[in-house]
């Protein structure tokens, strides 16, 4: 098999991850398009690493070693995101990336500094 037809493939899912997190505006479907680039990357390690051990004749097979590392830390990233977009859920009602504002904000952030010194004193 060509090398082209799992690298067109990767970069399908890569730039469709890529439209999914500038596009969408769920933190849930951010998540899954981050998955989505990752496994892109993952296909091309594979892809890659069998190639250049067809090649070379190495048996080292680090590129299928590095998505296991991947797959790993892509595992750890969805657990930690997913409980981070519950709790901000429970405490905010949304999952709405643009209504989501750092929580030392308040509603009037976007007044100058002089006019909340103002409305303080």
């Amino acid at each position: 098999m060509h090398l082209a037809y799992p690298a067109v493939l990767s970069a399908l899912l890569f730039c469709t991850g890529l439209y999914g997190v500038l596009a969408r505006r769920n933190a849930i479907l951010v998540l899954m398009s981050v998955e989505l680039m990752l496994n892109a990357v993952n296909l091309n390690l594979v892809a890659f690493d069998v190639w250049l051990s067809k090649a070379a004749r190495d048996t080292l097979h680090s590129g299928q070693a590095l998505t296991l590392f991947t797959i790993t830390i892509a595992a750890a990233e969805i657990g930690i995101g997913l409980a981070i977009v519950l709790a901000v859920y429970r405490n905010r009602g949304t999952s709405d990336i643009d209504k989501l504002r750092d929580t030392a904000e308040g509603p009037d952030s976007g007044a100058p500094a002089a006019e909340k010194a103002e409305a303080t004193a």
